[in-house]
């Protein structure tokens, strides 16, 4: 189930998918079906299976740690140690987005 979860970008409506898509194949295991009313620690206890997000967060904090140990040169290392050649130039855009607000919002400026 958590092939290649790794690589997902994790929402919270996903991690919910995923605990919905765990519990729903621990019952199967168990047997149990949801009229029986068993709560979801009882049937973790019995199963003894861990959470899927806190599996899946572990893997990715391993793949990102994979990732940054390479040494060839391929672009992920790259990627992960980009900075924007000019700074200047993100804070310029910034303040020119701030003034035009301000122009167009009078009552903003104070």
């Amino acid at each position: 189930m958590t092939f290649g979860a790794k690589t997902l970008t994790l929402t919270v409506d996903l991690i919910h998918k995923f605990k919905v898509a765990q519990r729903a194949m621990e019952r199967a295991m168990l047997g149990v079906s949801l009229r029986d009313r068993i709560r979801n620690d009882e049937i973790r206890r019995r199963t003894k299976f861990t959470d899927i997000a806190q599996r899946i967060s572990k893997l990715k904090r391993q793949w990102a740690g994979h990732v940054c140990r390479r040494t060839d040169g391929r672009w992920g290392r790259r990627v992960l140690e980009w900075r924007p050649e000019s700074v200047s130039a993100v804070w310029d855009d910034l303040q020119t987005a701030g003034q035009m607000t301000l122009k167009r919002c009078p009552e903003a400026a104070g």
